[in-house]
Formats: structure tokens, C-alpha cells, sequence
């Protein structure tokens, strides 16, 4: 049996090298002013499973004396219970908080501590290194100015410590260090040492990754982790870096200080207006700086204008730099609001509605190309469109894969559109205005983490062309409203039937009208797709924009189309101006349209030769609050009819 708890803690505590400054006993107010003052590094560990990232964390914060005694007590008391180290302390047990974590003695979820020395304050983020919870990695990185890769020192280079090392470079993280832990259980070698270095230099080189600092350590034993150990001296050789994890941490570059030698750019949060006295744009600074008097211009409206004050809450200041929160006023009143983009007014961002983009996939379920997606990109959100991926990224061989969709974890390049231009730079510049999430419509849930590359050309060189004949005039030469009725149901329900009837009865009202029936249009505009669920989609997604220009000709639009999917339907309703769209649900049970089964469809599809057949093997989603419900079981098509009809006039 190895030491007993109370002897481990007592010699850790002669090791720790971070002793409390003077200043806490002399002078508290000064001290308080100069930890104000020091810069922060935001980090992260991550490598592959059981490489010792929770324990490394723990190990720093143990002897940075993060740690209060009460935490330490039951940190002693949870080692002996669930610990994976014996008798000894279990470091990682201060960052594993989870019962599922303790249990499996694993990282499920990113955990964040925070931790300081005498030069600098850290944030760290402890990564899952399990396949299964990349996602939770990927979140964990998107903020970080410094990656620290761990190796097992017994194991090498494994396939999640590619799989991080490229997402580390794909979020665009320069400073890259590489750990190789565990050394006391392979006798502090160097040879084997030097052969993890040389293998990790080849893959590093291979994926762009330029540099990157090297040391061996023990996160359990604590070798060089704060002091050099005297258990490596080859370390102290010129091809290494020789110097401690901290103290590489406490000198390296942070973002922030970059950010700042960039141009301005502001994203708005929020229009501050307290009285009618005050205006304010308030947002944090994603990169360059602010002053009184500077020049700025606000995108996309492109309006310009001068900077009169910077406002904190502690009062104006003379000038804000990259990482703070302030409120800026200006000296013109000019368009500007929750989404907007302030920059320097002779170098600003550029605008555009289509984009290359790499996706790091993250919800269980695949992309659906051509489904739309809420895009969140600094404080702009817009309804965003993927397309099928140009290729999938092989992460273990760095081939590029050809792929329809992306699954989870899957990591892919494809082209994105957005229902309105945006503000954006591309990642590689600016991570606050290149890098965005994508959200389910439906669940709300984050499915995906991009990267912009650049503006598609096509976006930049097509423009709007005004026109002087708008849709308000179309639709007073017809003396009408336009709008659109879209028919959903399931196949079978009756929605050709009763919507041929709508349209007689408008005719014989004197009102123009166009029909648009799901099988009709399959002969002619959408030939080309199939029944697959992106091939819906896309069918869908082609009669929405035929819809929205017959309404801007001033027509009602009658569409008969099963129109599976919420998310597809509300896509066609986000197209046109709010009143316009009449979502019509004729509410037919799946036994009663199977019973009809007109054209003979169920039966194919119940025998298995008509694949992908909507309400066998492929779903309807019925719509949550359509404007108008048909219950064919209860009422005729005719009076079903004249129901639409009176709705859509307003008799109703």
C-alpha cells in the first residue's frame, strides 16, 4: 500500500511552488488592483479517452491553491470511494462532477474551472476525449486561445488526438501545445518521448498545423507542471522547450491582444434607451478598438457616422478595446439595431447571402439538405439553407469523402444559404463574424457549429433589380388580396378534389387564381426529384418560390401537396408577408385514405414496391395550427370548399 492520504497531501503541499502574494497581508487593495489587471487565457485540454486531461486540471488547480480546505476533504474522502488512483489522491475528481462521470471514471460534459498565478488568470475547459461526445468538445474550443493535447505516454498518437488536433485547427487555435502524460509510468523515457514527437510532428504537418510546443509531464505526480523535475534533465536540452506547462501558459500570446490590432467590429446586442435623452448601441467588442470622434459605419445599411461617446456603467471611457462590453452613441440618428454590425467606416466587413462553409455536425439526427435552419452568427439570426455537401472530411486519413449528408460528428464542407444578407468576415480573419451555429426550427436544438470560408461569387456579383411595377399593384389591377392556400394531407385525403373545387368558385367570383397540384408540377418543374426526404424537400422548397412570384403578380395561389415535413411548410410561410400564407390541413385518418386509395399507391407501398411512401415508411408531420382544418370524415368536399372560400375572403 502506497502513502496515506494525510502524508500525499502534506508533501504535495511542500511541492506547490504558488505561494499567496505578500500583497493579500499588506495591502489588499492593491492586490485586488493588480489581479484586475492581469490578462486572461482561456484554454482547453482535450486528447483521447483516459490521456489524464480531468487529473492535469486538478493537478493545476491543487497547486495554484484554487482548492479550499472543505474541497479538499472531500476530495480525500472521494478518492477513497470512487477514485481511480489507489490510496492516492484522484485529481480528476475536481473536475468530474457528473455521478455518470465518477461512475465510468470518463468526461462526458465540458466542465469550466477557473485558476491564477502571479502573472495570469485562466479559464479552462476539461473536453470529453470519448468519440460520442466530440459535439461537447467542439463547444468547449470555440472560445479557447490555447489548445493542450494530451497523450497517454504509453499509448502515442491515437485517433481522437487527431480527430482534436484537427478540430483545434479547424476552430482556428493557434497555439497548440502538446502534453505527453503519464511519464512516470513509462520511467520518464526519452526515447519514447521522442518517438510520440516525431509521429505527432508528421500529422501536425500534414493537417497545417505550423507549430506547436512539445513537454513530457505526469499530471498525477505533478513533473513539470510548475518546476522543471529533476526526473527529466534531457528535458532541459536545446531541442526542447524546457520550460514548465504554467509557465508556457502564463506567457503565451491571448487572443484578445490580437483581436485588438484588427479593425473595429461591433456587433449590437441591444439599443440602449434608458430616456428620450439617451441612444446607445451596446455589444462586446469583437475585434479593433473605439474612441470619441473615430469614423464608423453600420452594416448592412451602410449608413456612416461619428462616434460621440463609449459608455460603461462605471462611467465614459476614452477608449474600449477588443473584449469589452460597452454602449456607443452616435452623432447622427441613423438605422441601427440588434443584429447590426458597427466597424470602421473605410475598411467594414463584407455582406452576402451564400457561403463555402465547413459544418462540424452535431445533433443525432443527419442534415437534411435544403431544410431550413435558424443560423446564429455573432448576434445576427437569418433562415439559413445547406446544401449536399462537396465532401465529408476523413479525420484518421484527412481524405476527402464524398457524401449526401452529414451524421453525427461528421465534419464536411458545404454551400450555405441565408433568406437575407448578412455581415460576415471569414473565420480565418474573425472568428465573432466568421463562425456561426445552426438551430432546428422545430426543437430549438443546436445541430451544427460552422465555419465560413468565403462568399460564394455568385452572391456578390448577382444583385436585386428594382422594379417600378411592385406586387401591390399587380394586385389592385385584379382588385384582390394575393395569398396562397397550401393544401396539406396525406395521399388519398382529398386535397386535389377540393382544392380544383376552391378554385371554381374564385373563377366564378371574378378572382384570379393559378393551381398548383403536387402531381401536375412533378411532369414538368420538378421532374428531376425523387421521393427521398431532401428530394421533398427541394420540391417543396422550388413551389414556394413559384408561389411567392404568382402572389407578387397579385394571383391567390392554390397548392395541392402532401408536404410532409412542419419545417418545409414553414419555410413557404417565412417566404411570404405575414396574412398572406393559409395553411389548409385536410384531415384525412390514414384507414380511411388507404381505403380509398384512388390511384392504387398503398398497396404498392404496402407490398414493398413504392419506397419512401408518406404514412408508410416515410412520416407526416400534421401541422400544430394551420389557419384552416378539414375534417373530410365529417363534411362533404362542397362545403368543405365553400368553408375555404369564406375564410379566405373573410365571410367567415
Amino acid at each position: 500500500m502506497g502513502q496515506s492520504d494525510t502524508e500525499t497531501v502534506q508533501n504535495a503541499t511542500k511541492e506547490a511552488v504558488y505561494v499567496t502574494d505578500k500583497l493579500i497581508a499588506e495591502d489588499i487593495d492593491a492586490y485586488l488592483v493588480q489581479h484586475e489587471h492581469k490578462t486572461m487565457l482561456r484554454f482547453i485540454t482535450c486528447g483521447s479517452v483516459d490521456d489524464g486531461k480531468s487529473t492535469l486540471i486538478g493537478r493545476l488547480l491543487y497547486d495554484s491553491k484554487m482548492i479550499f480546505e472543505d474541497q479538499l476533504d472531500a476530495l480525500q474522502s472521494d478518492s477513497r470511494k470512487v477514485g481511480t488512483q489507489g490510496q492516492e489522491i484522484d485529481f480528476a475528481l475536481l473536475v468530474d462532477g457528473l455521478a455518470a462521470e465518477r461512475e465510468q471514471g470518463i468526461t462526458i460534459d465540458v466542465a469550466y474551472r477557473f485558476f491564477n498565478t502571479e502573472k495570469r488568470k485562466f479559464i479552462v475547459a476539461d473536453c470529453p476525449g470519448h468519440e460520442q461526445y466530440t459535439r461537447n468538445m467542439v463547444t468547449g474550443a470555440s472560445t479557447a486561445d490555447l489548445a493542450v493535447i494530451l497523450i497517454d505516454a504509453r499509448k502515442g498518437v491515437l485517433v481522437q488526438t487527431r480527430r482534436h488536433s484537427y478540430l483545434c485547427h479547424l476552430i482556428g487555435i493557434k497555439n497548440i501545445v502538446l502534453a505527453v502524460n503519464k511519464m512516470d509510468l513509462v520511467d520518464y523515457s526519452q526515447e519514447v518521448f521522442d518517438k510520440i514527437l516525431a509521429d505527432y510532428t508528421e500529422f501536425a504537418q500534414s493537417i497545417g498545423i505550423e507549430s506547436f510546443t512539445a513537454l513530457p509531464i505526469s499530471g498525477f505526480k505533478g513533473d513539470n507542471i510548475t518546476t522543471l523535475s529533476d526526473k527529466t534533465p534531457w528535458y532541459k536540452a536545446p531541442q526542447y522547450a524546457g520550460i514548465p506547462l504554467v509557465e508556457h501558459l502564463e506567457t503565451v500570446e491571448v487572443l484578445s491582444s490580437v483581436d485588438a490590432d484588427k479593425p473595429l467590429r461591433l456587433p449590437v446586442q441591444w439599443v440602449n434607451r434608458p430616456n428620450l435623452d439617451f441612444r446607445g448601441f451596446s455589444g462586446l467588442i469583437a475585434t479593433g478598438s473605439v474612441k470619441a470622434g473615430d469614423k464608423i459605419r453600420v452594416l448592412p445599411s451602410g449608413k456612416t457616422s461619428t462616434i460621440t461617446r463609449v459608455v460603461t456603467f462605471d462611467g465614459d471611457l476614452e477608449e474600449a478595446v477588443a473584449g469589452q462590453s460597452v454602449t456607443v452613441c452616435f452623432a447622427d440618428e441613423i438605422d441601427c439595431s440588434r443584429g447590426s454590425v458597427i466597424s470602421v467606416a473605410d475598411n467594414p466587413p463584407q455582406t452576402a447571402d451564400q457561403f463555402e462553409a465547413t459544418f462540424v455536425w452535431m445533433a443525432d439526427e443527419a442534415m437534411v439538405p435544403g431544410r431550413a435552419y435558424w443560423l446564429k452568427i455573432g448576434t445576427q439570426m437569418v433562415s439559413a439553407t445547406v446544401q449536399e455537401p462537396k465532401y465529408e472530411v476523413n479525420v484518421n486519413t484527412m481524405e476527402k469523402l464524398a457524401a449526401k449528408t452529414l451524421e453525427l460528428n461528421a465534419i464536411g464542407v458545404a454551400e450555405l444559404t441565408t433568406d437575407k444578407q448578412i455581415v460576415f468576415e471569414p473565420y480565418a480573419d474573425n472568428r465573432t463574424l466568421g463562425g456561426f451555429i445552426l438551430i432546428d426550427k422545430m426543437t430549438n436544438a443546436t445541430v451544427a457549429a460552422g465555419m465560413i470560408h468565403f462568399s460564394l461569387r455568385r452572391s456578390q456579383n448577382v444583385h436585386w433589380q428594382a422594379v417600378d411595377i411592385d406586387r401591390k399593384q399587380h394586385a389592385g389591377l385584379k382588385n384582390q388580396r394575393p395569398a396562397v392556400l397550401w393544401f396539406t394531407g396525406l395521399s388519398g385525403s382529398g386535397k386535389s378534389t377540393i382544392a380544383n373545387l376552391v378554385e371554381k368558385k374564385l373563377h366564378r367570383m371574378n378572382r384570379h387564381t393559378f393551381l398548383l397540384d403536387g402531381d401536375n408540377v412533378r411532369h414538368g418543374l420538378n421532374k428531376d426529384l425523387g421521393f427521398t426526404e431532401a428530394d421533398r424537400i427541394e420540391n417543396i422548397r422550388r413551389v414556394g418560390e413559384v408561389s411567392k412570384l404568382m402572389t407578387d403578380a397579385g394571383l391567390i395561389v392554390i397548392t395541392a401537396f402532401i408536404s410532409p415535413f412542419q419545417a418545409d411548410r414553414e419555410m413557404v410561410r417565412s417566404m411570404l408577408p405575414e396574412g398572406e400564407f393559409f395553411e389548409v390541413f385536410i384531415d384525412t385518418p390514414l384507414k380511411v385514405a388507404e381505403a380509398r386509395d384512388v390511384k392504387g399507391l398503398y398497396k404498392k407501398a404496402r407490398s414493398g414496391e413504392l419506397k419512401n411512401f408518406t404514412g408508410i415508411d416515410s412520416p407526416y408531420e400534421a401541422p400544430r395550427n394551420p389557419e384552416i382544418r378539414i375534417d373530410t370524415t365529417a363534411i362533404s368536399p362542397e362545403e368543405a370548399a365553400n368553408l375555404i372560400v369564406d375564410t379566405l375572403l373573410g365571410d367567415a
